[in-house]
């Protein structure tokens, strides 16, 4: 397909023993072919890692020891940036999809257990050379990212940048990614398309390039502070993955304290300019946003965001510019 790496979200999804013998032939292969690897592992929340039986699988019991094994292999195969999260997709109607408003815990308390939880981590980490690039998930805002990094250390966390989920969020994308971009070590690129709903708004994710992202001046923020990072493609298959921005629900907005008004009427204004563009014919229309696709579309969807991300890269003409910074890559996405 003419890519030049790949991401795989979890080790354990290709190796669930992490056998070595099989890690080595892959390592190799990648080698002999070219290709950059980028490998995640678990995910960090204290309140949602039984999602995750294998990672505990791993440790014989212990979620801590299976994130070490898999930290220290992928120490040994040089996979020294891996990929994290806080939370993932729950398929509950409402504001429950993400873990940020379960009734459990309150959020505070799962950053609060994250943060504890990290911080047993960084040892191996700090051991090891390996950095976890906490993802800007769709239950996470940057400002939240930043506070794990400034308490931790940015020694051992990073940010895996997806900017697609940064609206989920009530963030304006451009000055989420202005925000976190020192702190930025992978990526999981994505556009996202907006609309203006009965709840206040929907996000959509899009092939970059065709959603509501600023590519040029999101791509100055991010390589002028790591002119070599991959650019990496997380695409996505049958659906659009409809998140919605429940603006009028009190719960919804309390657990934004960081959330100005002046956000919201920069997401409207660029809800506004995308629906004026579908409109003209020029961008999907809400009912294409919202409909099944065949499986094709995956790849298709890859290669849309790669053909704009390279045609983005050759129209700059700044130093930051390099053969490394121009790299894009297909990102297996498991059930998440």
């Amino acid at each position: 397909m003419g890519l030049e790496g790949v991401n795989v979200r979890t080790l354990d999804e290709i190796a669930p023993t992490l056998d070595p013998g099989f890690l080595r032939d892959f390592a190799q292969l990648a080698d002999e072919l070219g290709l950059y690897v980028e490998m995640g592992v678990g995910k960090v929340n204290p309140y949602m890692t039984s999602e995750l039986p294998r990672v505990r699988d791993l440790g014989e019991g212990s979620y801590l020891a299976g994130m070490e094994r898999m930290i220290r292999t992928c120490a040994e195969f040089g996979w020294t940036e891996t990929w994290t999260a806080v939370g993932g997709y729950k398929p509950y109607p409402g504001i429950f999809f993400t873990d940020r408003f379960r009734t459990d815990a309150d959020w505070a308390d799962q950053l609060a257990a994250t943060e504890r939880f990290l911080q047993r981590l960084a040892p191996v980490l700090r051991e090891t050379g390996v950095r976890l690039n906490l993802e800007t998930h769709e239950e996470i805002t940057t400002f939240e990212l930043l506070r794990l990094i400034d308490a931790v250390g940015e020694d051992v966390l990073g940010v895996c940048l997806d900017p697609a989920n940064l609206a989920v969020r009530a963030e304006v994308p451009l000055e989420g990614i202005a925000r976190i971009a020192p702190h930025v070590r992978t990526t999981q690129l994505r556009d996202a398309a907006l609309w203006r709903t009965a709840e206040g708004l929907s996000r959509f994710i899009a092939p970059c390039g065709e959603g509501v992202i600023d590519w040029d001046a999101a791509l100055d923020l991010v390589l002028a502070e790591n002119p070599s990072i991959n650019l990496t493609i997380e695409p996505i298959g049958v659906v659009r993955a409809e998140m919605k921005l429940h603006v009028a629900d009190p719960t919804w907005r309390a657990g934004h304290p960081d959330l100005t008004d002046e956000a919201l009427q920069s997401l409207d204004a660029l809800a506004v300019a995308y629906e004026a563009r579908a409109a003209a014919g020029d961008a999907e229309s809400l009912a294409q946003l919202r409909a099944l696709r065949p499986d094709s579309e995956l790849e298709q969807f890859l290669l849309r965001c790669a053909a704009h991300l390279r045609a983005t890269l050759a129209a700059r003409t700044t130093p930051a510019m390099s053969a490394a910074a121009a790299r894009s890559a297909a990102v297996p996405v498991p059930t998440r």
